[in-house]
C-alpha cells in the first residue's frame, strides 16, 4: 500500500520528540511482526533505537520477516532477530522467550532483560451464533488470549524490576462495539483487555501494561473484508471524528470508497505510533488502560 501524503510525520516513524534513540539499549519482543501492524511497530521501535525479537508463525512469513529484520539492522543500527513460533500452541510463546534469551543475554554475566513486549499476533473469524464451531473457538482463544498469557508467563522473570518495563496488548474496537458474527473474536479481545488490567496490578513493580484498540487498518486483511461486514461497520467508521478521507492526502481509493465504507481506515504507522508512545519513559504514569487508537470510532470511558 502506498503511504498517504502525510509529509514528515510518516517519514520520521513518529519517533519521540525527546530524542529518536530514546529506546537505545532496550530489547522488545513483538509477536506477529512480519507484516501489517506488527511490521510497522517494529519500524517504530527500531527508529527509537530498540533491538527486536520479531516473531512470526507461518513459513510464508519467513522471508518478509527476515528482510525486515535485515533492513532495520542496516538502517537503524539495531540488532534484530526473527523467531518462528505458533503463538496458539502450548510451547510457542516460551520458545520465543528462550530464543530471545539465547541471543540477548550478556555473554559473561548471563543477565537478560526484556524491556518491552507487544502482544500483536492475532487471528480473526466472523461466525453467526448458529455457525460457531469448536475449532474456530479454540483457535481464536488459543492465539488471541492464551498466547499472550503464556508469553507473559515465560517472560515475567526477565522483566525489569524498576517499573521501566512496557507491555502493550493489541486489542480491537470489536471488544466494545458488539459486532454481529463476532461472538468469538470480540470475546477474545475483551479477554485481552481484562488481562491488561490484571497484569497492570500483578506487574506493578516491573512494568506498565496497557492496550490499544484499533478499528479497521489498511492491511492485507482489510482488503479482504467481506461486503456484509463492510456494511455493518460503515456507520461506526462514519461516526469517527478522524475517519473522513482527505482529498489529496489519503489514497484516492479510500476517498472513492468512503460512501460505502464510511471513511478511511487507519494506516499501520498510526497504530504503531500509539504503541510507540506507550513504551516511552514518559508514559510511566499510564497503566491498566485501553488507549483508543481508532480515529474516534470508540472513545475512552
Amino acid at each position: 500500500m502506498s503511504r498517504p501524503n502525510l509529509g514528515r510525520i510518516a517519514s520520521t516513524n513518529l519517533t519521540s520528540g525527546v530524542g529518536s534513540r530514546i529506546l537505545e539499549g532496550k530489547v522488545a519482543i513483538v509477536t506477529g511482526a512480519s507484516r501489517g501492524i506488527g511490521a510497522a511497530i517494529c519500524r517504530n521501535l527500531a527508529g527509537k533505537g530498540c533491538s527486536l525479537v520479531m516473531n512470526y508463525t507461518s513459513d510464508s512469513s519467513a522471508e518478509p520477516a527476515t528482510k525486515l529484520a535485515e533492513e532495520l539492522q542496516e538502517s537503524e543500527g539495531i540488532k534484530a532477530i526473527t523467531v518462528q513460533a505458533d503463538m496458539g500452541s502450548e510451547t510457542g510463546p516460551a520458545h520465543v522467550v528462550e530464543i530471545a534469551r539465547n541471543h540477548f543475554a550478556h555473554p559473561k554475566t548471563g543477565k537478560f532483560v526484556i524491556d518491552i513486549i507487544v502482544n500483536n499476533a492475532g487471528v480473526a473469524k466472523n461466525q453467526a451464533i448458529e455457525d460457531v464451531t469448536i475449532d474456530a473457538f479454540s483457535k481464536l482463544y488459543n492465539v488471541n488470549v492464551r498466547g499472550p498469557l503464556l508469553l507473559m508467563k515465560a517472560a515475567t522473570q526477565y522483566l525489569p524490576t524498576d517499573r521501566s518495563g512496557r507491555i502493550v496488548n493489541i486489542s480491537s474496537v470489536s471488544a466494545r462495539l458488539g459486532y454481529a458474527t463476532q461472538s468469538i473474536y470480540g470475546g477474545t479481545k475483551a479477554a485481552l483487555e481484562a488481562m491488561t488490567r490484571t497484569w497492570a496490578r500483578e506487574l506493578a513493580e516491573r512494568a506498565t501494561v496497557n492496550a490499544i484498540n484499533p478499528g479497521p487498518v489498511a492491511t492485507d486483511m482489510y482488503e479482504k473484508t467481506d461486503e456484509a461486514f463492510v456494511k455493518q461497520n460503515a456507520p461506526h467508521i462514519k461516526n469517527g471524528p478522524l475517519t473522513a478521507p482527505r482529498q489529496g492526502v489519503d489514497p484516492q481509493k479510500y476517498v472513492d470508497a468512503a460512501p460505502v465504507t464510511g471513511g478511511r481506515p487507519a494506516y499501520d504507522f498510526e497504530i504503531a505510533g500509539a504503541v510507540g508512545m506507550l513504551v516511552l519513559p514518559e508514559a510511566a504514569w499510564t497503566t491498566g488502560s485501553v488507549v483508543c487508537a481508532n480515529g474516534g470510532m470508540v472513545f475512552s470511558l
